[in-house]
């Protein structure tokens, strides 16, 4: 699964939408972020780890880094 659909199961499961994660980071950052360009950089895996934390934050899950069984 890539990132774009992993992020929108996610965000489907917590019953929230690509909007309310845009504004969430719009809020977050300072910075405008349209529901198209949280798209497009979802779409092509430019979206930065500090976005992906924010995403996390936004849907009450954090990001974990482990080791392979």
């Amino acid at each position: 699964m890539n990132t774009v659909n992993e992020v929108k199961a996610l965000v489907a499961q917590k019953g929230l939408t690509l909007t309310y994660l845009a504004k969430y980071l719009s809020e977050h950052t300072g910075k405008h972020c349209s529901i198209n360009n949280l798209s497009n950089k979802l779409r092509s895996n430019t979206i930065r780890y500090s976005e992906m934390k924010l995403i996390a934050e936004a849907l009450d899950m954090e990001l974990v880094f482990r080791e392979k069984s």
